[in-house]
């Protein structure tokens, strides 16, 4: 059966649960199909998922694509340029209550970037990654089926994998290095200078308005961050990312919590969003739930509940399964002090991105 929240409109989306059947969590994601009943999978008997029970129980969550343009050019910004931008203005940000954190790699250290937690270090982990759990193709990086169950495995794995046998060079390479390299390449949209009845100006009344201190957008949603060395000379070539983000993950508040934990993000916490190409979206938010980018920008604020240091940090170790109040809180209160008019030039600064 198609799953009640897959529509033809979109948003495309892949479902989550958040604990198992025996109170310990889950957070995968959980198969939308299965191959029982296909002529090719005769004694297949697994079962699909029931994603109305898993919702009836508040057990069931969503998470929509991350937008792959760009990405080469976050893959090669460095740790240490992340590092000083976290710890630049340090005064003004924790007047703001905004204290975001990386979400590194276990094994070296290292900052992982991609995902909506930040969960995923390189593109060709997080093109392995996706082939496995959201195609069900098995790779040299993800190389065992995700269910095992006999009577359900009919070939060899991984699927996807180097061909020895290719008598060109270009046909060796997996398909996963293959997706890899298109990621790596597509190139940020440039941002418009005006579109539609938009003119110039208000465009760039808005983007001082989302880069000035009195709101304060710009302190999570960093323009830009420069480039460190790369093995392409295209990439190097651009010399630093517009991406308006700084790659951090930090916490949202209960409005937003999935109660998902993923590497060092806790429950409630998102890596900040890249704003590059943002006018092109139809989806916003990780889970897709509105198409307003007004109600987005709200979405970001968490109310008049507060949230101490020790509960703070807790949620960061990944020890609480609670979520407290929205770093943005402030940021978001400064937006709704604007007139009508100003929110409507940042409105349309973010459209034209």
């Amino acid at each position: 059966m198609i799953p009640f929240f897959i529509h033809a409109n979109g948003p495309v989306r892949e479902a989550r649960f958040k604990f198992n059947s025996d109170g310990t969590r889950d957070g995968g994601v959980h198969d939308l199909f299965v191959i029982t009943g296909r002529k090719d999978a005769l004694g297949c008997n697994i079962r699909q998922p029931d994603f109305e029970a898993a919702l009836a129980h508040d057990n069931l969550i969503f998470r929509i694509p991350t937008p792959l343009f760009g990405t080469g050019l976050i893959e090669a910004i460095q740790d240490s340029t992340i590092i000083a931008n976290m710890n630049s203005t340090p005064g003004v940000k924790h007047a703001l209550g905004i204290f975001g954190h990386p979400n590194d790699n276990g094994n070296d250290g290292t900052i992982a970037r991609f995902g909506w937690k930040a969960q995923v270090k390189s593109l060709e982990l997080f093109a392995g990654e996706a082939y496995n759990v959201e195609q069900g193709v098995t790779n040299e990086i993800f190389n065992t089926e995700r269910d095992e169950t006999r009577g359900c495995l009919f070939n060899g794995t991984p699927e996807d994998h180097i061909n020895f046998d290719a008598t060109s060079p270009t046909d060796t390479i997996s398909d996963v290095v293959r997706f890899e390299n298109f990621m790596r390449f597509l190139a940020p949209p440039e941002p418009a200078s005006s579109y539609g009845n938009v003119n110039a100006q208000s465009i760039a009344r808005g983007r001082s308005l989302f880069t000035s201190t009195s709101v304060a957008c710009a302190l999570c949603h960093t323009p830009s961050l420069a480039l460190g060395k790369s093995s392409s000379d295209a990439i190097t070539a651009q010399q630093q990312a517009n991406l308006f983000s700084d790659l951090l993950v930090h916490r949202m508040g209960p409005g937003l919590a999935d109660n998902i934990i993923q590497g060092k993000a806790g429950p409630d916490e998102f890596r900040t969003a890249p704003l590059w190409g943002l006018g092109q979206r139809i989806f916003f938010l990780h889970d897709g739930r509105t198409s307003d980018l007004m109600a987005a920008i709200q979405a970001h604020a968490s109310g008049n509940r507060d949230c101490h240091e020790d509960d703070r940090l807790g949620r960061q170790s990944g020890d609480s399964p609670n979520a407290c109040n929205s770093e943005a809180d402030k940021v978001i209160a400064n937006f709704n002090e604007l007139s009508a008019s100003r929110k409507q030039d940042i409105l349309n600064f973010l459209r034209s991105l």
